[in-house]
């Protein structure tokens, strides 16, 4: 699994013009799922995801983590992250994971996200879908579950 995380202030994701899912202070997860990942990976991504300490404390460091802060998820489905650009002008996605894989994946993550007590929101897979973000930082962090 691969994860783009971004700190954010704000951030909201639209459907058709129709805000489908929005938070507060917390993290933007862009997240692809690959061929052959399962739920023990997704653990892990995330574990560390709701550990990483990537939030400010008092003195302005790096030092506290999303369940620290009391912060929020904003998971969207992103199988682009799989994009192998190593040939040619157009990206191959044949490493991502296929819908009847990918699908369950996702929900069980944003299923597992708000069982650790974490608000949640979300997009909608395989949805056309237009995200807003306000970037807090820039914070951006790249993680995938092959290099955790």
């Amino acid at each position: 699994m691969r994860a783009l995380l971004q700190r954010v202030t704000s951030a909201h994701v639209e459907i058709d013009g129709v805000v489908a899912g929005a938070i507060q202070n917390g993290l933007l997860v862009l997240l692809g799922v690959g061929q052959g990942d399962t739920e023990q990976q997704g653990r892990r991504l995330l574990d560390k995801i709701l550990q990483l300490r990537i939030f400010e404390d008092a003195a302005g460091k790096m030092n506290l983590s999303l369940l620290d802060v009391g912060g929020q998820l904003l998971v969207v489905s992103q199988f682009t992250l799989w994009a192998n650009c190593r040939k040619g002008r157009r990206p191959s996605f044949v490493e991502a994971g296929p819908p009847p894989l990918a699908k369950p994946l996702y929900e069980w993550f944003l299923r597992e996200s708000a069982a650790a007590g974490v608000t949640t929101a979300s997009g909608e897979f395989g949805a056309d879908m237009q995200v807003h973000l306000v970037n807090d930082g820039p914070v951006t962090i790249w993680l995938d579950t092959d290099h955790l």
